[in-house]
């Protein structure tokens, strides 16, 4: 999934430990086989390059994870769209370079969910180069997916970390808090704060993972799909960590916040989430 992830469980001998990672690497394996838009034989390939307005199959897992960004979408009050993943074709991170206005307008007619058609059984994307991108949310999912491997081996102990979505099924076998340490999004090596937590996730969505910098102003890669554009400058955050019971829905709170901006402040406080959130003024904010 691109990035360092773990898993650490207390078991009653080490081959036991060494079957259940097993199966929680796998379970994650199969995730990230099943729904990256980089593999010809995904789900998500199957869909993107189907005919527009064809009927692409799916199975219950895959119309579940499509009612989920359904919902997301909603509350989101369309900001949080998993056809805006096109939006890459302009943007480039890895240089200081933004993209022209002209790319980005060509690119906005494939972004609405309100063109992909659902049933339980099938989708199909309604608009010519309209794409699916499972990046918003699949590594929260996968880390879920991860903890129910866990459960389902009856092991109570145990922290999954995946690339910063972190799942806890319960705490340490000594019956102590995992310690969780949130980085500070603009001194590096620091830490923003430090946390003790024995259930539950955590999930955090910053601006300087991927971001570039150009006359001063930063823009990360979260990006608005109604302009094209990530929120940036003053009315931006700087990162949003959230807390709740499935790394799927702390994910989604923390990226709907940022792509909110400063307005995102306000929406977490309504949504009754704890939370961190640190503002562009570097302001630190608590919820509740």
């Amino acid at each position: 999934m691109a990035c360092d992830n773990r898993v650490e469980l207390f078991a009653s001998d080490a081959p036991t430990a060494q079957r259940v990672a097993d199966a929680v690497i796998a379970e994650v394996q199969r995730i990230e086989a099943k729904y990256s838009r980089y593999r010809s034989d995904s789900v998500v390939c199957a869909i993107n390059t189907a005919a527009p307005a064809q009927w692409t199959p799916i199975d219950t897992e895959t119309a579940q994870l499509l009612a989920f960004a359904d919902a997301c979408f909603t509350q989101s009050d369309g900001l949080f769209d998993i056809t805006a993943g096109v939006l890459r074709r302009a943007w480039d991170f890895r240089v200081e370079r933004l993209p022209t206005q002209e790319s980005i307008s060509e690119l906005l007619p494939l972004i609405g969910w309100q063109h992909v058609e659902r049933r339980d059984d099938a989708v199909r994307l309604m608009r010519a180069g309209m794409e699916l991108d499972f990046g918003g949310f699949g590594k929260e999912y996968a880390a879920d997916r991860a903890a129910a491997a866990l459960q389902a081996a009856s092991v109570t102990h145990a922290f999954v970390d995946l690339g910063g979505d972190i799942v806890v099924t319960g705490p340490q076998a000594d019956g102590g808090p995992w310690s969780l340490g949130v980085r500070h999004p603009r001194r590096e090596g620091a830490l923003l704060e430090t946390l003790a937590i024995t259930s539950g996730a955590v999930a955090t969505s910053g601006d300087y993972e991927r971001y570039i910098d150009v006359d001063g102003v930063r823009y990360c890669h979260i990006l608005n799909p109604r302009a094209g554009w990530p929120v940036s400058g003053a009315e931006s955050l700087q990162c949003v960590t959230a807390f709740a019971p499935t790394c799927m829905v702390a994910g989604a709170l923390t990226t709907i916040s940022m792509l909110k901006g400063r307005a995102g402040l306000a929406w977490l406080a309504e949504s009754g989430a704890k939370a961190l959130a640190v503002a562009a003024d570097g302001a630190l904010h608590r919820y509740p």
